[in-house]
């Protein structure tokens, strides 16, 4: 599974479990082991760098059990389908975790022209409502 260019997680560092899926049901139905779990322990992969394995560990600590990632499939009612859905999640959740952070934002002032034209807004606006206020006076 590839998550970003040219970083890959080899098949044999991903754990498949297979249940059946939750769901309305009569007689012979939900009968296959369609819901699928896909778990990867992301503290043991030799796979990924340290530096994004440490980023990665930090942002998804709510996530892990026991430095393990599990996702869950069972939207579909093919394993094969739901043995995809669980592969991006896991490849969407991962790239996400190794991004790098966002740029800081460097605080800036808004221009006196823009000061200008909001202080004239608000004159122009108290305006209108006094002028409101007088007529409903008299």
């Amino acid at each position: 599974m590839e998550l970003r260019s040219g970083l890959v997680i080899p098949s044999h560092e991903l754990t498949w479990r297979f249940s059946r899926a939750s769901g309305p049901g009569g007689q012979s139905v939900n009968t296959a082991d369609s819901r699928v779990q896909l778990v990867f322990d992301l503290a043991g992969s030799p796979s990924i760098p340290e530096h994004l394995k440490q980023r990665a560990l930090a942002r998804l600590s709510s996530r892990l059990v026991e430095g393990s990632l599990t996702v869950t499939a069972s939207e579909h009612r093919s394993q094969l389908q739901n043995r995809r859905a669980a592969e991006r999640r896991l490849a969407d959740a991962l790239r996400e975790a190794m991004a790098p952070p966002p740029r800081t934002r460097r605080p800036t002032k808004p221009s006196r022209a823009a000061n200008d034209r909001r202080i004239k807004a608000k004159k122009s606006r108290g305006m209108t409502k006094r002028l409101r206020s007088s007529r409903d006076t008299d």
